[in-house]
């Protein structure tokens, strides 16, 4: 759907210690969609995945998912993620979950914050996303 050509990953500026599994910049041309922070409930407003990091993750990106297709738009067209847990001992099941939608060679840029709490204590993680919409895509 999108010409990933025409997005430039920047994993190595000069000057900045190189990342590990997300770019540091990417640009292109086009408008910014932006995807409010999604939560694990699934279609009918239930939890998924109490106390389990990964399936909660999972959960997110496939509501994700349909709110990018709702946009006309697919992982391959998110340029930043920002995660909020209230454990970064969850990082490495998040990211691991992650990887099963994105683009491991091509992340987006990333953000990880630890908050205090999100607005349900069952809540382990809460992700946003910016997309890049582009003369090719169909939103």
């Amino acid at each position: 759907m999108t010409n990933r050509s025409c997005l430039t990953h920047i994993s190595h500026p000069a000057g900045v210690h190189p990342s590990d599994g997300y770019t540091h910049v990417v640009t292109g041309p086009g408008r910014v969609a932006a995807v409010a922070g999604q939560m694990p409930f699934d279609a009918k407003g239930e939890l998924v995945g109490e106390g389990d990091p990964g399936a909660q993750t999972r959960q997110i990106f496939q509501n994700m998912r349909g709110c990018l297709a709702a946009a006309g738009l697919t992982f391959d067209d998110v340029i930043k993620l920002t995660y909020y847990v209230t454990d970064i001992a969850h990082v490495p099941a998040v990211l691991a979950a992650r990887d099963e939608f994105i683009d491991t060679a091509r992340p987006p840029a990333s953000t990880v914050v630890q908050v205090v709490a999100l607005y349900r204590p069952d809540l382990l993680l809460e992700v946003d996303a910016l997309a890049l919409i582009t003369s090719d895509t169909n939103a």
